[in-house]
């Protein structure tokens, strides 16, 4: 979910964006207005601002940390006239004990001139980030004439018994401001010291769920970055090849090799490239492009005389008219290494076939996952780098006891 994505139906608002009022890890010094604090204190509802408030249920995203928020409903007769200004102020508690202080968040909205007999709503949302654990969201908005909307609920945000062993982003009772920017860069990762780090190549296809859409969605982007910084925050690897390529577009947009981390803002600025919107004339009169683009595309980068540890294809399915040839494959010859393929497949039971890329991996004897949930990601990430340390391992005893 967007942090605080303004949903305009029936009215413009302007916004200035969610802030943290205490940023540091002790909470700090909040000041705040005394009514406002008294409103939140009560935990009371209000509705001299009448509003409606639902709580969104914390789900966990692609990026391990558990989303939940609100939405909100206002009519447009209680904010027509001159120009307005809404502010929002809610906190939000960890109930555990052992968890530290409240959290403060507060958002300003300029309301602009509003027709009087002006009929209908408009509706907004906030959100928020969460480990694990039980909070409460203790939340009021009020206008220019100090007229308020009130309202307080509990949330708790928990892992299902089989997926404990998920290694989340945030730790128990922690609590975040959902972070808007995808493509920020990575902290360091402390990597494994007690072996050679393992290097990996990805070959990743950024491209949306629906095949026929004009743009690349904010969802897409962000289930793939996903998959991207799961693999890169793994300490048993330490060196990247990244192949971003777009295969409508039937090009390589963004390539990165041998690096120690993979470079988030470079990769989003590329990406900023990509219009599906435009067709090129040239492509058009390629019947098979794709699959051309594709098929050259393994061969340089599988069949090219460097030799990673692994190959890893992600991506949603690669529904093209025809597949890669299997005598191009079959001219890469034998593969030294693991191949995979992390299937972005948000609806498998309504797509179930296979696609270009999976046929693909399955010939070169590879292994596919689809990566539906949350938790489909984190054991595909885990199964696959054990594949790849095994078969590393095994390539080491074969060169030992030939010697």
């Amino acid at each position: 979910m967007r942090a605080l994505a303004i949903i305009i139906l029936t009215s413009a608002l302007s916004a200035n964006g969610q802030v943290r009022l205490n940023t540091s890890a002790s909470g700090g010094a909040v000041r705040l207005l005394n009514t406002d604090l008294a409103v939140l204190e009560a935990g009371e509802a209000r509705e001299d601002l009448p509003c409606s408030v639902v709580s969104v249920k914390p789900v966990l995203g692609f990026d391990m940390r558990f989303h939940s928020g609100y939405e909100v409903s206002l009519p447009l007769r209680e904010i027509a006239g001159s120009e307005n200004l809404l502010t929002i102020l809610f906190r939000v508690t960890a109930l555990d004990p052992a968890s530290g202080p409240p959290v403060y968040f507060t958002h300003r909205m300029k309301v602009p001139f509003i027709e009087e007999e002006a009929k209908g709503d408009t509706y907004f949302q906030g959100g928020f980030d969460l480990g694990e654990g039980k909070y409460k969201i203790e939340w009021l908005m009020r206008d220019r004439t100090e007229r308020v909307c009130a309202s307080s609920w509990e949330v708790e945000s928990s892992l299902p018994p089989k997926d404990k062993q998920l290694a989340l982003d945030l730790a128990r009772g922690e609590i975040r401001a959902s972070d808007r920017e995808q493509f920020k860069d990575e902290p360091p990762v402390q990597r494994a010291a007690d072996e050679a780090p393992l290097n990996v190549k990805v070959l990743i296809n950024f491209a949306p769920q629906n095949a026929r859409a004009a743009t690349l969605q904010p969802v897409d982007t962000s289930a793939l970055t996903a998959i991207l910084r799961n693999i890169s925050r793994e300490p048993r690897i330490g060196k990247f090849t990244l192949v971003a390529f777009n295969l409508q577009e039937q090009r390589v947009v963004y390539r990165q090799d041998n690096a120690e981390k993979i470079d988030f803002p470079g990769l989003g600025e590329a990406l900023d490239s990509i219009s599906l919107a435009t067709v090129d004339l040239k492509r058009l009169g390629e019947k098979h492009g794709e699959a051309e683009f594709l098929s050259k595309l393994i061969h340089d980068e599988v069949g090219s005389s460097s030799t990673p540890d692994a190959v890893v294809f992600a991506g949603p399915k690669a529904l093209i008219d025809e597949s890669v040839p299997t005598e191009s494959l079959r001219e890469i010859g034998e593969i030294g290494y693991p191949v995979f393929y992390m299937n972005y497949n948000l609806y498998p039971q309504s797509v179930p076939w296979n696609d270009a890329i999976g046929k693909a991996v399955k010939f070169m004897k590879g292994y596919e996952y689809t990566i539906s949930k949350p938790r489909d990601l984190w054991f595909a990430v885990t199964e696959m780098v054990s594949r790849i340390v095994k078969t590393k391992q095994g390539r080491r005893s074969v060169t030992s006891s030939s010697e």
